[in-house]
């Protein structure tokens, strides 16, 4: 039994097959052919000499298992164990996850960069607080914690909260309008908007009628300009058709 340049498990002769084996059963009936190569793919790109095979099974029934065979540690007896079912894990595994399932089977050492910086770094959700847990479990102490928060509320920041709280859904016009399908009147514009509107209608008929007037007049000095020309400048009478 020999162990090969760049995999950290011995080779074992007997096997017909290289170990470690990964095998990806997939169901073809399902379309699930693509899916199975991208996660063979990324296995190869990240163990590469690690992994003696990645093997892609067609099966049907709708089955996605990512299975490992490999030499146990300090033995040399072949190992089979399941990384990932989706009937049982349910749905398909992030390939994060399952490199990090290959990599605990195969070589528990090995650092694989950023896939176990966000797996070992992830926070743990904060405990419950005691107070919280005694309130919720005591719906009198919840009751007095929050009489007792009113009446801890200055006058100035009740004055704030009743003056900011929204109006009541029968008095307020959006919602009448959501709800109704009816349009609200516009309330009637300020005594001052009004009166400028007017001034400036004003404005606009008295400019309307000063073009109207000049345009007259220039009419008129044009009638008469030809006028005289007609008559030939000197005072005669035109004859018949000049008139």
């Amino acid at each position: 039994m020999v162990t090969m340049e760049g995999n950290s498990q011995p080779v074992d002769d007997t096997s017909p097959f290289p170990l470690p084996r990964v095998t990806i059963k997939f169901c073809t009936q399902c379309k699930w052919m693509l899916r199975a190569a991208y996660f063979a793919q990324e296995l190869l790109s990240t163990f590469s000499t690690s992994l003696g095979e990645v093997a892609l099974q067609p099966a049907t029934g709708g089955v996605f298992v990512v299975e490992i065979t490999h030499l146990a540690p300090a033995t040399t007896q072949q190992s089979s164990r399941v990384l990932w079912d989706r009937k049982t894990d349910g749905g398909f595994p992030e390939t994060k996850e399952l490199k990090r399932r290959v990599r605990d089977a195969i070589d528990p050492t090995r650092d694989l960069g950023h896939v176990d910086r966000d797996y070992h770094h992830r926070a743990p959700p904060p405990p419950p607080s005691s107070s919280s847990t005694t309130t919720s479990n005591n719906p009198a102490a919840a009751a007095a914690a929050a009489a007792a928060g009113a009446g801890a509320m200055s006058p100035d920041q009740t004055t704030t909260a009743t003056t900011t709280s929204p109006p009541a859904p029968a008095t307020d016009p959006a919602f009448a309008a959501r709800t109704t399908g009816v349009k609200p009147l516009m309330p009637p514009p300020p005594a001052r908007l009004q009166a400028a509107a007017e001034a400036r209608l004003d404005e606009a008929a008295r400019r309307r009628a000063a073009r109207e007037a000049g345009a007259e007049e220039e009419g008129a000095a044009r009638r008469g300009g030809e006028k005289e020309k007609g008559d030939g400048g000197g005072g005669r009478a035109g004859c018949e058709d000049c008139q």
